[in-house]
């Protein structure tokens, strides 16, 4: 099934139908997506990082949740299939998935469903309309990056912060030097390097064109995605998406931090739902890159990012010695866009 989750798309599949050996699965999403080459042409992915993507969904066998899910990004122009980071926008649709294959009972009017992300070991629980046994798609909500309405879906995410880094700072510390330039690096569901924009020679307001096109930045940008990638225990990340780079400047647009994320050497056309968590997380730790520009109004748990398509609202809360998290959510959409038969290139 080929579903838009968030502001990314991509293919869904169940575990059973894909090869066993992980190798032979990898030779045959890039042979579905059309990997590599630059417009995959010859497959179904859409010549972008976001628009590349599969989740692979299962009823969850240990109990810990109702379904597991792993998320697994290839590569456009390269032949690489990785599992080191999550999707959250992805991750949108998986409950809707379950339902539309009969992983889950959908005879109730709403559902909601336990999430294993198996890519970082954390949970996160899902609840979305039903009627007559299906997901509901069509509704009132907005999200920045896809156009029209679709029905709300909330996500809410349990003990994340760490998943793939060990902790919610990998190195202990709220902001490091790397490459010269000052950094927070942060772990609240996706690896992800916030620095100013300022310290990196740019306004951070310029459109993503104009940032691909900048060679000195993205010379610097890689330099230290390569050094913080050691630094955040993940250890050689030249073949690798993670971490996810994010520079932030004060907003512009009604929101609390205006945004620009390379994921890895493209630049986001909006900004991913778990690098989101992570940035608004950054943004609430005294002392990190992004909290003096951080422009924040009234109790609410809600940061409101800035990015190039327009803004994403997550919510975040820190709790105790400010360092540790409370809460993390959001609310996203999908729908189901196809459903079928794929071919690959041998069969």
């Amino acid at each position: 099934m080929m579903m838009r989750g968030g502001s990314s798309k991509g293919l869904y599949f169940l575990a059973e139908e894909l090869p066993q050996d992980e190798a032979a699965r990898d030779d045959f999403l890039m042979s579905v997506m059309g990997t590599p080459d630059p417009r995959q042409i010859d497959g179904l992915g859409g010549a972008h990082p976001l628009t590349s993507k599969v989740a692979v969904v299962s009823v969850c066998e240990h109990g810990v949740a109702d379904i597991d899910y792993l998320f697994l990004q290839l590569g456009v122009e390269q032949a690489i299939v990785t599992d080191r980071q999550n999707c959250g926008n992805l991750l949108a649709g998986i409950g809707p998935f379950a339902v539309e294959r009969g992983l889950i009972d959908g005879n109730t009017a709403e559902a909601t469903v336990r999430i294993h992300m198996l890519n970082s070991d954390g949970i996160a629980t899902t609840t979305f309309a039903l009627d007559h046994g299906l997901p509901v798609y069509a509704g009132d909500t907005t999200i920045a990056g896809v156009p029209g309405t679709a029905a709300p879906i909330t996500l809410d995410f349990e003990d994340i912060a760490g998943g793939f880094c060990g902790g919610l700072l990998p190195t202990g510390n709220v902001v490091d030097t790397v490459a010269g330039v000052p950094v927070t690096m942060v772990d609240n569901g996706m690896p992800v390097v916030v620095m100013k924009a300022s310290d990196v020679g740019i306004t951070g307001y310029e459109p993503c064109e104009d940032l691909e096109d900048d060679q000195q930045l993205r010379r610097l940008l890689e330099e230290i995605r390569l050094e913080a990638g050691e630094l955040m225990n993940l250890g050689d990340v030249s073949d690798t998406t993670v971490p996810k780079l994010t520079m932030v400047a004060a907003p512009k647009n009604g929101g609390h931090l205006s945004t620009r994320t390379f994921i890895p050497h493209r630049c986001h056309q909006s900004i991913g739902v778990l690098g989101a968590i992570s940035v608004a997380t950054a943004a609430l730790l005294d002392g990190s890159t992004a909290s003096e520009l951080l422009e924040r109004g009234g109790d609410s748990d809600v940061i409101t990012l800035e990015h190039p398509s327009g803004t994403f609202d997550a919510v975040v809360s820190l709790t105790g010695d400010g360092k540790t998290v409370g809460r993390s959510g959001i609310v996203r959409t999908a729908r189901k866009l196809m459903d079928g038969v794929v071919f690959p290139r041998s069969y």
